[in-house]
């Protein structure tokens, strides 16, 4: 049995989130909502915009969110309110082409995307992108929210709070703790932890 799906966005991020989707195989994708027709829709249909999701509730009970999340999440954050709001479905997707841990535990509406790695013991909160080639070692906290970039290394018992971004290629260093709503430059060298300015 397979279920219809809302994307929300419709920039690269989104296609990449389709493509998880699409080879997780329990979902088909109906089509985008987003401000504007976009230019490449991917042969999928343009729904409607950020307005047209509570009628499009009536039609559809599963949503994801494909905005990511480089400067600010608050379009991500505000989207994520609204669709649980209107009572949407808000799946957790794995690539079969990552390695997540049985023993992790990854909230709703969060992507795992191929090739990362979530080792054991570790969480990730709801809404959060665990992109291409992260790793994630045994033990780490990720909060809500937050994006974990290409290439990044979390080693064993950070803890990242809520709305985070962590540049690709990043490095944080074992044990440390990166509080709420920080900015990690791609290529950082994490060794102390970071606290809120």
């Amino acid at each position: 049995m397979s279920f219809n799906i809302l994307i929300i966005g419709a920039g690269g991020h989104a296609r990449s989130c389709i493509d998880v989707i699409e080879s997780c195989g329990k979902f088909n994708v109906s089509g985008f909502v987003s401000p504007s027709i976009p230019e490449d829709t991917s042969g999928y249909p343009y729904l409607g915009d950020d307005s047209d999701l509570e009628s499009l509730r009536n039609k559809y009970s599963y949503a994801f969110i494909g905005i990511g999340h480089i400067y600010s999440n608050a379009s991500r954050v505000s989207l994520f309110n609204k669709l649980k709001q209107l009572e949407f479905n808000l799946p957790t997707f794995l690539s079969p082409f990552a390695h997540v841990s049985v023993s992790s535990n990854i909230g709703s509406g969060s992507i795992v995307m191929p090739g990362a790695i979530v080792n054991s013991n570790a969480t990730v909160g709801e809404n959060s992108i665990v992109n291409c080639n992260a790793l994630i070692e045994h033990d780490c906290m990720i909060g809500n929210h937050c994006h974990i970039s290409t290439s990044t290394t979390i080693n064993g018992g950070v803890s990242v709070m809520d709305n985070c971004f962590v540049g690709s290629g990043s490095v944080i260093k074992e044990g440390l703790k990166v509080s709420q709503g920080q900015f990690i430059k791609m290529g950082s060298i994490v060794t102390k932890d970071v606290e809120s300015i």
